[in-house]
């Protein structure tokens, strides 16, 4: 009895104040509905896709929603055709920004298209021009010939805070204006193929045919572009991903102004400081980017940067983690001064830079196998890099070939076979001569840092050789 009415005067004191609580989304639901859009694109017959079993093509007569979710199935994360006459369709999500027409949506939504149609909540249907788009932040600017238009109001992501409620309305697999809550889970993740989008990261539950629709906050305004999801179903598995509204709209001036957009360079490859790395580098905690790469001809190089380098803040913001910087220099304005400041050896030293143009990127070239060398105290069996080989890894001047790995140190650092070995903490190796004798005086019970070449890209790994 006592029970009961302790658990009621519980629920009196706090059971309306919880319920109270929880967000209401209608008015804004209302309000804002009526400016997102649903976006059908058509595309011309190609050749099955990677993905799709051999010898079998899409079932025939699908409707799109189920054609999006055939696509998602096979991990066709760029909604490419799968072969057939009759060419492809595939649904997206977009929403609009202005009076006269202009539509955001992602750039994988409508790439290839032959034609955009966009569906309007009161059931028109407009032709859409493609005004540019951006494959490296997964963002298209669409126009239709309209006037009078609803639009959605753009807010800040900056302002945004972890734990936040937030809502997304979009189409997924086909279904219009279908509403989504959840909340902000992270801010700033780097996704592979994302490196210059800090993106947001929730809960809300995001589909295939949700790609390119809007996240508001609670004050109705547009945070992010509702643009990918981490699926081993293909289906929503409480990992969203949006693009900050910051890097749209500057992504958008850039295709008004121009056509299309340009992203600052620095010219390196970083990785994460490891705890090992940074107990190598002589530094009290993990923290910024190090440089394991320097193009050649790039404004790192020009500035004088080196390998090894570790970027711990970038025009006065600091680095935390190597996701950090991709961002703040792809954001940067072309040709205009930027200021890093990195550890160097264990000295904190300041480089300006004249911020560069991004490039395309390069292709890679496998590397190939050699004559081996006895193996030495590490386990590591190397061999001198032939002509061929250093034509192959871009002109390099130095290095020795990893031909084999025991179990033991080095396979615990994570070298492997294929990898080239370019330096051991800081000394540069250039033959097999270099790597015995380095070997030989490396310390005992101190972390190394060394710095490979796998597959065309430098790492840093940490050694640590125990007795």
């Amino acid at each position: 009895m006592l029970r009961r009415v302790v658990y009621c005067v519980f629920l009196m004191a706090f059971g309306s104040q919880s319920f109270a609580q929880l967000p209401d989304f209608t008015e804004m639901v209302k309000t804002n509905g009526v400016a997102v859009v649903n976006i059908s694109t058509t595309q011309k017959a190609r050749p099955a896709v990677k993905g799709m079993p051999k010898n079998q093509q899409m079932p025939e007569g699908l409707p799109p929603e189920m054609e999006e979710l055939f696509k998602h199935f096979f991990n066709d994360p760029e909604g490419g055709g799968f072969g057939g006459s009759e060419g492809t369709q595939s649904l997206g999500s977009g929403f609009i920004i202005s009076q006269d027409g202009y539509i955001l949506t992602n750039h994988h939504v409508v790439k290839d298209a032959d034609e955009i149609v966009v569906k309007f909540s009161d059931r028109r249907e407009l032709l859409a021009k493609l005004i540019g788009s951006d494959a490296r932040t997964d963002i298209a600017l669409l126009k239709v010939q309209a006037t009078d238009l609803p639009v959605v109001n753009i807010g800040s992501p900056n302002e945004l805070k972890v734990g936040e409620w937030v809502l997304a309305i979009g189409s997924p697999f086909g279904f219009e204006q279908s509403v989504t809550a959840g909340i902000v889970s992270a801010k700033g993740r780097s996704l592979p193929g994302g490196n210059y989008v800090p993106f947001i990261q929730t809960d809300v539950a995001i589909n295939p045919g949700n790609s390119g629709g809007p996240l508001f906050n609670m004050d109705g305004k547009v945070v992010g572009i509702n643009s990918q999801i981490y699926s081993r179903t293909g289906g929503f598995m409480g990992l969203s991903f949006a693009i900050p509204m910051d890097v749209v709209m500057n992504v958008v001036q850039q295709i008004k102004t121009s056509g299309k957009a340009a992203h600052g360079w620095l010219g390196v490859q970083i990785q994460d400081v490891t705890r090992q790395l940074a107990e190598s580098f002589g530094m009290k905690k993990p923290q910024g980017a190090l440089v394991s790469k320097i193009i050649p001809n790039s404004p790192a190089e020009k500035a004088g940067m080196q390998i090894g380098d570790i970027i711990t803040e970038f025009n006065g913001q600091a680095i935390e983690t190597s996701a950090d910087l991709p961002p703040m220099v792809g954001m940067a304005p072309i040709s205009e001064e930027g200021k890093l400041t990195i550890i160097r050896q264990g000295d904190t030293k300041t480089i300006e830079f004249k911020v560069g143009l991004l490039p395309d990127e390069d292709q890679k070239t496998p590397l190939y196998k050699v004559e081996t060398k006895p193996s030495n105290k590490l386990g590591i069996s190397v061999a001198d890099l032939t002509d061929e080989q250093r034509e192959t890894l871009e002109n390099i001047k130095n290095g020795v070939f990893v031909q084999d790995v025991e179990n033991g140190v080095a396979t615990d650092a994570g070298i492997q076979p294929g990898d080239v070995i370019l330096r051991i903490q800081n000394n540069v190796i250039r033959n097999t001569h270099d790597f015995d004798k380095i070997v030989r005086n490396l310390p005992v019970g101190k972390s190394v840092a060394v710095l490979i070449q796998r597959r065309g890209s430098p790492v840093f790994l940490a050694l640590k050789i125990d007795k």
